[in-house]
């Protein structure tokens, strides 16, 4: 496989994952709102995510947009944990 189309991969790879927290992130909201029963699984995608980030990824630009995402991911589970607590002690 070229260089180009590996790159390909892994830039749709990343779009995938990053669409992926953002629909967990609105899920949560609805589940916290009561619009959903069952809370999302939020520990599948952080599993992705970790296996994802283990390749070896040799372009600079999508070195940094996966960090991006791993952050973006972090930072929104904060978030919904913070949610869970709330919605417990309520």
């Amino acid at each position: 496989m070229a260089i180009a189309e590996e790159n390909l991969e892994i830039r749709k790879a990343i779009q995938e994952l990053e669409r992926r927290i953002d629909q967990m992130h609105l899920d949560f909201d609805k589940y916290v709102h009561g619009q959903l029963e069952r809370m999302p699984l939020w520990e599948q995608l952080e599993r992705d995510l970790l296996a994802f980030s283990r390749k070896k990824i040799f372009d600079t630009e999508l070195s940094s947009q996966l960090d991006r995402i791993l952050y973006k991911f972090q930072t929104r589970k904060k978030i919904w944990l913070g949610w869970l607590d709330q919605t417990s002690k309520s």
